[in-house]
């Protein structure tokens, strides 16, 4: 049984980390760039572990390098994705990788992926929100930049801020400064957490970074009172299991927390991540649910549901993928 032709939305996806390995390899050669050890002998990006797979991840980045990559990578991917049924996707985005943080520069480089979206949503039917992020890694001065950046071109592509990278750098309180900025312009708030670090570091982003969205948070299922809290406070995990389970953050799919999880009225989306990097698909996330917790068509049309409600887009924008959203008669 195959879940591709269900509508779908999904709220946790890095546009560089979409990248086709071809395509990458295809701008590698253009640029007369050698990565070719990032790549597996099938063609597909290797990595041994979380560090090494941000090693290769800023690797690839390397040969998207002007806008117009960034144009033709944003195409690529909406293409893909609409292939597996996605009517509404939301994509994080970093100005570290477009332009250095330089204002002036990303304005350029999101007009191209901007254009790009527009294209896609009148050819293929999905749409693209952006959320600028900042790479923790990178640190809090870094930061500081991305959330300027994305303050200064908040609209209506742009509608959130957040945080990915290595998890494990810092506490999310040092970071609090972009993120104030970005919730004074305005925009919608979600942070990688509870990947790597405990439930502790849920509590400590929930507390401190004032979001609403919590990428990954699968270490909450550890923690009873703070699933309580994070069901109460209706704070949405973007869970990407397929990613969880390749990254071994988690022992298998028949330990993933996400059923737990939504058993404990946390609400749960569902999201690729870096779907080449952790061969996977929409497709293949619905099927491995189905697969190991027995999930069916009404469990994916919550999941949904639950998404584009926590979606960062307007009500217009909402109520025109609803109608996307809601299955062939």
């Amino acid at each position: 049984m195959t879940f591709r032709a269900i509508p779908k939305a999904e709220l946790h996806t890095h546009l560089e980390g979409c990248a086709p390995p071809s395509f990458i390899k295809g701008l590698a050669a253009e640029k007369k760039i050698d990565i070719s050890k990032i790549f597996a002998p099938d063609g597909g990006y290797a990595f041994r572990d979380f560090d090494h797979f941000l090693q290769v991840y800023e690797a690839a980045c390397t040969t998207l390098q002007n806008p117009e990559d960034f144009r033709r990578l944003t195409m690529a991917v909406l293409e893909e994705t609409a292939s597996h049924g996605v009517v509404y996707m939301e994509t994080f985005v970093s100005p570290d990788f477009c332009g250095g943080g330089d204002l002036s520069a990303w304005r350029d480089y999101l007009a191209a992926m901007e254009d790009a979206a527009l294209e896609a949503e009148e050819k293929l039917g999905i749409t693209l929100k952006g959320i600028v992020t900042g790479i923790r890694h990178f640190g809090p001065d870094a930061s500081k930049p991305a959330a300027r950046c994305a303050a200064e071109t908040k609209g209506s592509f742009i509608t959130g801020y957040g945080m990915a990278g290595g998890e494990m750098v810092g506490r999310p309180g040092d970071y609090a400064y972009s993120f104030d900025m970005a919730r004074e312009a305005g925009l919608r708030l979600t942070c990688h957490a509870g990947e790597w670090g405990g439930p502790d570091m849920v509590a400590d982003t929930i507390r401190d970074l004032g979001v609403e969205r919590i990428g990954h948070g699968i270490s909450a299922a550890d923690d009873p009172a703070l699933m309580a809290e994070i069901a109460e406070k209706e704070i949405v995990l973007e869970v990407c299991p397929g990613s969880n389970v390749v990254l071994k953050a988690v022992g298998g799919w028949a330990s993933h927390p996400i059923a737990k999880l939504r058993d404990a009225g946390v609400k749960v989306t569902v999201s690729t991540d870096d779907p080449p990097f952790f061969h996977t698909t929409m497709t293949a996330e619905y099927d491995m649910l189905h697969k190991t917790f027995g999930w069916d068509v009404d469990d994916f049309t919550a999941l949904n549901n639950t998404a584009l409600a926590a979606a960062f887009c307007d009500d217009k924008t909402r109520a025109r993928v609803a109608k996307r959203l809601e299955p062939a008669p």
